[in-house]
């Protein structure tokens, strides 16, 4: 293996164009050397566009190709497993867009594979990786708010173009896979461990995508809530609540990569009326970039990947128990 991982994107999809592949090109021991298309055509042209050196038509070209060391994989949900399997059998290392997968079985036989195979696997929860995360993991470890007791957080944007993959079912659309999941796993990630009881109410439009879900997480010694939707206002929070303080997250998710991001820590005073707050600020950082770099890592210098694989098994698992007890207990639609 060289000093550079050396990347192939499968599909021009629109989040790795404008995010994931400028992103990428910047990332230290990275760089971007093809990209594939099912349009040969489309592949030429966002190549060109993005300066890569080679465009494929086909992504089984792509995935033939030994120049490459690693495919990032931002195609609709449905098709995770079948192309990071297919990337696995031909020796490529996956970065997979989150949801890994659309059921528990799914993530498990892509993890299997990839061992099978002596590749590595990683969901791209690329906010789990930004510093300001890193920081709140930190400050929850040591106790600076008290003993954790609650999560709450909030993820929604409005989309009801019917004609787009979020509002399609089979294509893994919805606001539960698509932005619910983040929730879920920042939960997970926070507790540091797995749920012991769920509740859940999810609320589907005439397609059958989930539109607007809300669950209840009960873990061992605290709970977390949660509501996403794609019917909503365009808005995102976390904020995380212990016995002797609380920390809140301006911008959790889709975290600006040219500007501050900030993070609040309140813990003393004289809540609600005055209470101590202290305002953490972090410098502008490219989640997109510190995940390439992250992932470069793992693969060229035998680093523990920083989000395992099997932690996305256990995500699927939330998701598949959420929509179990949502539909039973709330079936309207919008």
């Amino acid at each position: 293996m060289s000093e550079i991982l050396r990347w192939g994107i499968v599909s021009t999809a629109n989040i790795g164009v404008r995010k994931v592949i400028p992103a990428t090109q910047k990332a230290e021991r990275c760089e971007v050397v093809a990209i594939a298309a099912r349009d040969g055509e489309l592949a030429t042209r966002v190549a060109g566009e993005l300066g890569i050196a080679r465009a494929h038509e086909g992504y089984e070209a792509l995935l033939a190709d030994p120049d490459v060391d690693a495919v990032y994989i931002p195609l609709p949900n449905s098709e995770h497993a079948k192309w990071t399997i297919a990337a696995a059998r031909a020796g490529k290392h996956v970065l997979c867009e989150k949801p890994l997968a659309m059921t528990a079985t799914e993530a498990e036989e892509m993890v299997r594979a990839c061992a099978n195979e002596g590749v590595l696997l990683m969901e791209a929860f690329m906010y789990r990786l930004h510093p300001s995360w890193e920081a709140v993991r930190d400050l929850v470890a040591s106790g600076r708010i008290g003993r954790l007791r609650a999560v709450q957080s909030w993820f929604s944007y409005f989309n009801d173009d019917l004609g787009n993959i979020r509002n399609v079912p089979e294509l893994g659309g919805g606001a539960l896979y698509d932005i619910g999941c983040y929730s879920i796993n920042l939960s997970r990630m926070l507790v540091g461990g797995e749920p012991t009881g769920i509740e859940a109410s999810v609320t589907r439009d005439a397609t059958g995508t989930d539109v607007l879900t809300s669950a209840i997480l009960a873990f061992d010694d605290g709970i977390a809530t949660f509501t996403c939707s794609t019917r909503a206002e365009p808005d995102q929070r976390v904020h995380i609540y212990g016995t002797d303080g609380r920390i809140s997250i301006a911008i959790p998710f889709n975290i600006p990569p040219d500007r501050p991001t900030e993070v609040f820590v309140t813990s003393g005073g004289d809540p609600p009326v005055s209470p101590d707050t202290q305002t953490l600020t972090f410098e502008p950082a490219d989640i997109y970039t510190i995940q390439a770099e992250r992932f470069a890592n793992a693969v060229l210098d035998d680093q523990p990947l920083p989000i395992p694989p099997d932690d996305a098994i256990e995500n699927m698992r939330v998701i598949e128990a959420i929509f179990r007890g949502g539909d039973r207990a709330h079936g309207p639609q919008l």
